[in-house]
């Protein structure tokens, strides 16, 4: 994806961002029943901000693409598409409905632990940036509540998680921690960081070969890296990922390609077309501090992984237009 991704995709984007989160179903609930008394379980009735694109997490962020995309590439949107992006976010970003999502969390802590708090914590965020008091005021509570949660769970956390789906450690921590520097949170920033760098900063020679597995959307190698990124100082980064990925984006690096092959229909292994999106956004925050010719392999590699799922992003089985939109987002993000 190119400078031009606003004029190119973001039309396309906010449309699917619009369809997904107004289909209620398939559902996955994700819903513990804890008694005869608890089987009453609705998308509406148990989320009525995070129901929709298929599954709570999803939902999550799939709003926090609306938002950004209002953000970022509002005067690429049609006033047709813009109108129906806030007033998606208007219905679903109310005080009543994030008191009710916020009341289910207190009630089940280990709910979407790590990688839904994450996003909701992006959510949080981009409602903060989004300059509308009312999306702000909602969801401030959200993130009062995870902040904490992040917080008082890392500590009992015997070892990091290291797979490339949902529970991944160093994703989450990601996510986590750039929402709090968006939003001026230094104590959970201190948590994340003191928390990776006994995790992952003696971390050397990255078994890449291993990658990947044949659900993943993240790269566990490639998500740890762009963590320490943030944690460490500049140079210290630099010894670190050499050590860590020494051949990060040589000639026949594995981290460059792209699943082929992939059937979007099937949930678990359309996790493969994200595999794609979160490379390119992961390897092009990696380029910076790595050689031109690395850098310009990221570059050319990165867009080619992109361009190859592009499809699947607006126009493909529900199983990847649920969720792509926001690792495309991310991805092109970086590029600019």
């Amino acid at each position: 994806m190119t400078h031009d991704w606003r004029s190119a995709h973001a039309e396309g984007w906010a449309r699917t961002v619009v369809a997904a989160v107004t289909q209620t179903y398939p559902w996955a609930a994700q819903h513990t029943v804890t008694g005869p008394e608890d089987t009453d379980a609705t998308p509406q009735r148990l989320h009525p901000a995070f129901h929709g694109s298929f599954d709570w997490h999803s939902c999550v962020h799939m709003l926090w693409s609306g938002l950004t995309l209002l953000a970022e590439a509002s005067d690429h949107l049609t006033p047709g598409t813009r109108d129906d992006l806030v007033a998606l976010l208007d219905e679903r970003l109310t005080s009543a409905n994030l008191d009710a999502e916020v009341e289910l969390l207190r009630r089940r802590p280990g709910f979407e632990r790590p990688y839904g708090w994450a996003w909701a914590l992006q959510l949080v965020a981009a409602a903060d940036a989004s300059g509308n008091p009312t999306w702000a005021e909602a969801t401030q509570p959200l993130g009062v509540l995870l902040t904490e949660r992040f917080a008082a769970w890392l500590p009992t956390l015997h070892a990091p998680v290291r797979h490339g789906v949902h529970s991944n450690t160093a994703f989450a921590l990601l996510l986590a921690r750039d929402a709090a520097d968006a939003v001026g949170s230094p104590t959970l920033i201190e948590v994340v960081d003191a928390h990776a760098r006994q995790w992952f900063g003696a971390d050397r020679g990255y078994p890449i070969a291993w990658e990947p597995s044949g659900h993943d959307f993240l790269s566990p190698g490639l998500a740890e890296a762009v963590l320490m990124q943030r944690v460490l100082p500049a140079d210290d980064f630099r010894d670190w990922v050499g050590a860590f990925l020494p051949s990060l984006a040589d000639e026949g690096d594995p981290l460059l390609g792209a699943p082929t092959g992939v059937d979007a229909t099937d949930g678990q292994a359309a996790h493969l077309l994200g595999l794609a999106l979160s490379r390119a956004w992961h390897l092009r925050e990696l380029a910076p501090v790595l050689d031109r010719g690395a850098s310009d392999r990221i570059a050319d590699a990165s867009a080619a992984q992109v361009a190859a799922v592009a499809s699947e992003i607006t126009d493909g089985d529900f199983m990847a237009t649920h969720w792509l939109v926001s690792f495309a987002l991310k991805a092109a993000l970086v590029a600019g």
